[in-house]
């Protein structure tokens, strides 16, 4: 197992130093979803929800969150992305929606923290959306399937 890198000998918390490490292009894909009443999903699926477009403003959250994830995560680097996309899917037998992000950028440190964030913010807006009419929805599943790019290549999850 590797070591915790955001830790210095002394065992302080500091920021990762990338400033000697080769610029590559880096992908990161993550997942998460969110289950809610039927009655909820319909509404959703329709595009009746009273609030309008609840995919649609989920999607340009998901965005935002990703350029904002370095104000967000204390020791994250800024990044230039130079793609972010959401798709959801939508399940009906369970009244689920699935969000997956896709992050790419050309630097030197990875962009899992991005994608993992629009995950999450993607889910919370669809949560604050649809919360009037279904408090108990519940996100679950939220994680990395893969990435690659830098020196330690590809990673898929099991």
């Amino acid at each position: 197992m590797n070591k915790l890198t955001h830790f210095d000998p002394s065992g302080q918390a500091h920021m990762v130093n990338v400033g000697d490490k080769p610029n590559t292009h880096r992908i990161a894909i993550a997942t998460g979803k969110i289950l809610m009443l039927p009655e909820t999903f319909n509404m959703v699926e329709s595009g009746t929800h009273k609030k309008g477009d609840v995919l649609g403003i989920a999607r340009i959250a998901g965005i935002q969150a990703s350029k904002r994830t370095s104000d967000l995560i204390p020791l994250c680097h800024p990044l230039a992305l130079t793609h972010v996309s959401l798709v959801f899917q939508l399940n009906k037998e369970n009244s689920s929606i699935s969000c997956q992000v896709r992050a790419e950028t050309t630097g030197p440190t990875g962009v899992e923290m991005e994608a993992l964030t629009a995950v999450q913010v993607a889910l919370l807006t669809i949560y604050d959306m649809c919360k009037a009419v279904d408090r108990g929805m519940v996100m679950s599943d939220v994680k990395l399937l893969e990435k690659s790019g830098g020196k330690s290549g590809e990673w898929k999850a099991g």
